[in-house]
């Protein structure tokens, strides 16, 4: 049985120097024709570097084109898949028909995405036929369906195992569009789900709620039953998250690598399955639930208290690089937030710079010390390059 490809999401180079040691493929997008587009930090004029760079890592570049497209947004669409053409993207993710006619008539590879809501092995064979090399599941089929569809076509299948859940069907909400005018299926959801509401009855009379959350799902996360989702012949896992940082997206690669391939070894245990939850637990999250995998989730798949991140571990800005020395591979930090002391683990942060550092040495003046206050200014060697300006934290 061959093992499923990692993709992971990635927004900037510092995304992708984050899990490049873990990823068979990352997932990106370049403009505001995806439905992350206050995720993508790329410019056009960036993809040949960025697709150069992750295929330098054998990394595969899957640049997503996912929204809704409109009359005056298919030249946009036509531009982008041009340039990815150029540059040797692996492959587009697409679901519009205008943006699959576009990918057939530049003779692109594409995948038809999750948008398309495919819930059936017919659904499958009609993208096949029109050329689509793999489909990405709805998210609201359980294993047992994934399963049998898989038997049933001929065709690649990718399925999400780590992540946000949409409250919406295949993320086809139009809820967002209606009370902000920003339009989740154009890449600008304002997320009104993970908002308290308030119910109110005919009367006006107003229902108290206790501030409850109703419609905020809790994350995806299969990570104890990825043994069950290889047997199923899933060729693709999927991990949700092109709005986290770089600390987000180098563990949830990390585990679902080591996850697979302990499976693969025979070395997978329940002891590995709960640390490595233990380590996913520390990054963003609201509260895990198994989706529809293993039947509806019901009223366990809701975070009621809680809207955002439930981790207990916080990244702390404790200050930024004002000067890198190449020759000697020593940085400069500013302590402008918050001290420092020796023992701690830092991690540098900026759009190219994704770097995880424990303190075992810093100086002032070329002095060593143990402990530095706000405010000064320190110098440290480092393993790799940083940038000026790069964002420095420390996890608590």
């Amino acid at each position: 049985m061959p093992k499923p490809e990692l993709m992971c999401p990635v927004k900037n180079f510092a995304s992708l120097a984050a899990c490049k040691n873990y990823a068979d493929a990352v997932y990106f997008g370049v403009s505001d024709l995806s439905l992350r587009a206050n995720a993508n930090q790329l410019k056009i004029s960036e993809l040949p570097k960025f697709v150069k760079t992750c295929h330098d890592y054998k990394i595969k570049a899957y640049l997503t084109l996912n929204s809704v497209l409109y009359n005056d947004t298919i030249p946009k669409a036509e531009k982008l898949i041009i340039a990815a053409k150029k540059s040797k993207v692996d492959a587009v993710i697409v679901w519009d028909p205008a943006a699959i006619e576009l990918a057939k008539k530049h003779k692109i590879k594409f995948f038809i995405s999750t948008q398309a809501n495919v819930s059936n092995y017919e659904s499958a064979k009609f993208y096949q036929k029109l050329g689509a090399s793999r489909v990405i599941l709805a998210r609201e089929l359980t294993l047992k369906q994934i399963a049998e569809i898989k038997k049933r076509v001929n065709i690649e299948i990718e399925t999400f195992v780590h992540g946000a859940m949409c409250v919406s069907i295949s993320g086809r909400c139009i809820l967002s569009a209606y009370l902000y005018d920003q339009s989740a299926n154009c890449g600008s959801c304002a997320q009104p789900c993970r908002k308290p509401w308030t119910l109110t009855d005919e009367q006006g009379n107003k229902i108290e709620t206790e501030g409850k959350y109703f419609l905020n799902p809790k994350d995806l996360c299969l990570i104890a039953h990825l043994p069950k989702l290889i047997k199923a012949g899933i060729d693709s896992f999927k991990i949700e998250g092109r709005l986290r940082d770089p600390r987000y997206i180098e563990t949830t690669a990390r585990c679902y690598r080591e996850a697979a391939d302990a499976y693969f070894a025979k070395t997978f245990t329940p002891a590995k399955v709960q640390n490595w939850k233990n380590q996913l637990a520390s990054v963003y999250n609201r509260g895990f639930s198994t989706g529809f995998y293993f039947g509806a989730p019901g009223k366990q798949g809701i975070s009621y208290d809680q809207a955002d991140n439930l981790s207990a571990a916080k990244k702390i800005l404790i200050g930024h690089v004002t000067h890198f020395y190449k020759n000697i591979n020593v940085v400069a930090i500013l302590l402008d937030h918050r001290g420092l002391k020796i023992g701690a683990e830092i991690y540098l942060e900026g759009k190219t710079t994704y770097l995880k550092h424990k303190i075992t040495s810093m100086q002032i003046n070329n002095k060593n010390i143990f402990r530095a206050r706000k405010g000064q200014q320190i110098a440290i060697k480092i393993s790799d390059r940083a940038r000026k300006n790069d964002n420095v934290f420390i996890i608590k």
